[in-house]
């Protein structure tokens, strides 16, 4: 069975996990919702603490989501924030995406957000979503941000250095922090057909009260998070170069006229009925 060799550079920390449970299905997969039936079985690939899982699931009252993550800790959280929402249509499960443990034709939705760019082989994961979604009538979704492409005002020399940093520690952990340039290209050589995907691009544009709470989220992260241990541990950046980045992110926070936008591709797919199973 694959394994995923790729190492998960953001980490779990108190941080991370909490900016990742603001995330909504309306602002991460919009672009989604328009396809869904009360009745669908879905599958959320990389679910993380379950938030866009469990508004999946209020959407679908007469179906049934699972979230997969492969990490088991972050999934007891995931399992809590469903039964705070008294959703019981939802399970979590422990899974590498690699190696999907469904069979052929499982779901009506497959979905993953902000996974791809942190893994080894997007194009396998996605050709396993494609395997377990039915024919003719699934739909495999995913949506990938691009580092890349961020912007924000006002500018820092320090916050331009935080960019170099993330590009070269997702790279080195192995994944592709750019990786919405590359999701279609991806979709491509995983077998999604160009006349069955639709491809857009939506971002969060954060400003006022949003951006400062992404400043200090970072003040935290660049010093406390996975991001800091493969900088270091990489030799990327010292300690000093990370307390240098987390001043700036805090110091960032409490400007004026704040901005801060982040890119994302999507893709949606709908799978033909003469081609469950990519060749």
């Amino acid at each position: 069975m694959p394994k995923e060799q790729a190492t998960y550079s953001h980490g779990h920390h108190e941080s991370v996990v909490t900016s990742h449970a603001r995330r909504t299905v309306h602002d991460s997969a919009a672009f989604l919702v328009p396809h869904l039936k009360p009745t669908d079985h879905i599958l959320d690939v990389g679910c993380g603490p379950g938030s866009i899982t469990a508004d999946l699931a209020a959407l679908v009252p007469q179906g049934r989501v699972v979230g997969v993550d492969a990490v088991a800790t972050v999934l007891d959280q995931a399992r809590a924030f469903a039964q705070d929402r008294h959703l019981t249509n939802i399970e979590f499960e422990v899974v590498d995406a690699n190696a999907l443990p469904y069979p052929d034709a499982t779901f009506d939705v497959v979905y993953c957000h902000q996974v791809l760019q942190h893994v080894r082989d997007p194009v396998g994961i996605l050709r396993e979503m494609r395997r377990v979604a039915k024919p003719g009538t699934g739909v495999v979704a995913a949506r990938e941000a691009d580092y890349g492409a961020f912007a924000w005002h006002p500018a820092d020399p320090q916050l331009s250095r935080w960019g170099e940093l993330y590009y070269a520690q997702g790279v080195a952990s192995g994944g592709e922090p750019n990786a919405g340039r590359f999701l279609h290209a991806w979709a491509r050589r995983a077998g999604f057909a160009l006349e069955h995907t639709q491809t857009t691009v939506t971002s969060w544009c954060y400003t006022g009260e949003r951006a400062r709470q992404w400043g200090d989220m970072w003040a935290d992260r660049a010093v406390h998070s996975g991001f800091a241990t493969v900088v270091k541990d990489k030799g990327l950046g010292t300690q000093e170069d990370l307390e240098a980045v987390s001043r700036a992110w805090a110091d960032w926070a409490t400007k004026e006229d704040l901005f801060f936008n982040v890119p994302s591709t999507e893709i949606l797919y709908r799978v033909p009925a003469a081609s469950a199973t990519p060749t």
